[in-house]
């Protein structure tokens, strides 16, 4: 079984109408009381809304955990 990642998604609003997904990963610091967190990738192109941009980043979430693992576990 594949080591569990840390990963979050995010979405960036970097000009009006302008919105990119963004996966960070945690990595190991000294910090006791906080996380701190990488960009591992990002949406080439944006999209138009915020809702459309977190969409295509679960796809993307979704396909990084499907490679590395080789299936999917939703849990559900």
């Amino acid at each position: 079984m594949p080591a569990l990642r840390d990963i979050a998604l995010t979405v960036e609003e970097r000009g009006q109408n302008q919105y990119f997904w963004v996966l960070l990963e945690a990595f190991n610091s000294d910090a006791v009381e906080a996380i701190h967190y990488q960009r591992i990738h990002t949406a080439s192109v944006a999209q138009t809304t915020y809702s459309s941009a977190l969409v295509m980043g679960a796809n993307a979430l979704r396909r990084l955990i499907e490679s590395n693992s080789g299936r999917i576990d939703t849990g559900f």
